[in-house]
């Protein structure tokens, strides 16, 4: 069996408050896109990884495919598979690339073994893998809370849009990027400005990392910056970085900012 596992973009990001955990509450829209990595699974004699195309830092071992399959395989009688992944979503991005790739793995172990799980049962168990697992069973624009892994169903209609994901050689930790927040409470809520005209987001949607991560990395905000003089309608970093994205309404408008850009690591995309 073979999937495609779809990256997500953050609309607006609010650090809202700090837990006594030490984690933080949050608010945000993911918003999948179809940048994708592919996923084949088959059975086998004996439990392997094998990866593909971009670099993978951490071993087979700790990678999150494999800990869906031993999620599972500790509930059910799940026989030995061979896992091919091939990397084309960006790592330490904010994309939710290797998140994606541990919820496709659980959903086509569901499928491919009759596990009889349905979506909720799936999220409620890929959720001990990462906060934003979840989102990527589901698949669709959700509102996030919590420490982003509390979910609401949101329309939002992008239908027709350009998006060009631009990932810059620039790594984020996230604990840097947690640092550099003052938490406080927005004062309109990101559901109700994604009601908004798509051409007031520019003003009123905000990522909070933004404002202390683009002094420490000026590229990212030139890379923003650059999105919208050729025309961006709106332009953001996703999550803590460090991929910034664009809607454009216009092909020719992103096709100029691509033509101008000769380094690896843009995208363009069509909602």
């Amino acid at each position: 069996m073979i999937t495609f596992p779809n990256a997500k973009i953050n609309l607006g990001l609010y650090v809202e408050r700090r837990r006594p955990d030490n984690y933080h509450d949050i608010s945000t829209v993911f918003f999948p896109i179809p940048l994708t990595d592919v996923l084949e699974i088959i059975p086998s004699t004996e439990t392997r990884l094998f990866t593909y195309g971009n670099a993978v830092a951490c071993p087979p071992g700790k990678n999150l495919v494999m800990k869906a399959y031993h999620l599972l395989k500790e509930e059910f009688d799940i026989p030995p598979v061979d896992i091919h992944l091939h990397k084309h979503i960006p790592d330490g991005a904010g994309l939710g690339g290797g998140s994606s790739d541990a919820a496709f793995t659980a959903t086509m172990l569901n499928e491919m073994f009759h596990l009889g799980l349905s979506d909720k049962e799936l999220a409620q168990r890929v959720a001990h893998i990462g906060a934003d697992c979840p989102f990527f069973i589901f698949n669709r624009a959700m509102a996030a809370r919590g420490i982003g892994d509390k979910f609401e169903e949101i329309e939002i209609n992008l239908s027709g849009m350009t998006i060009i994901v631009v990932k810059p050689e620039v790594s984020i930790p996230t604990a840097e990027a947690y640092a550099g927040v003052t938490p406080k409470l927005p004062e309109i809520d990101v559901t109700e400005i994604i009601r908004h005209p798509i051409e007031e987001w520019k003003t009123l949607l905000v990522n909070d990392f933004e404002a202390s991560i683009f002094p420490k990395h000026p590229l990212l905000s030139d890379i923003k910056s650059s999105l919208y003089d050729a025309g961006a309608i709106y332009a953001a970093m996703s999550g803590s970085g460090s991929a910034i994205f664009a809607f454009f309404e216009s092909d020719n408008m992103a096709d100029r900012f691509m033509a101008n850009r000769l380094q690896k690591g843009i995208f363009k995309l069509k909602i």
